[in-house]
């Protein structure tokens, strides 16, 4: 299972997070608007990043670029 091992491996690429105006979830305290975020996974509607908090977290894909 590739989640198990997200800490270990190689991100697939970077992203940049484009903003934090979320209508439902704070993202605020996990993602900063400009900064560059390794892309561990990616689904349909999320991507997989190593966030502010040092944790992987999925978010929806309109906060990045």
């Amino acid at each position: 299972m590739r989640h198990e091992t997200w800490e270990e491996t190689a991100p697939i690429r970077q992203i940049t997070c484009r903003h934090t105006d979320a209508k439902k979830y704070k993202v605020t305290g996990c993602l900063t608007p400009g900064k560059t975020y390794d892309l561990q996974n990616e689904t349909e509607e999320f991507y997989f990043v190593k966030d502010d908090t040092g944790v992987v977290g999925g978010f929806y894909k309109t906060y990045f670029e």
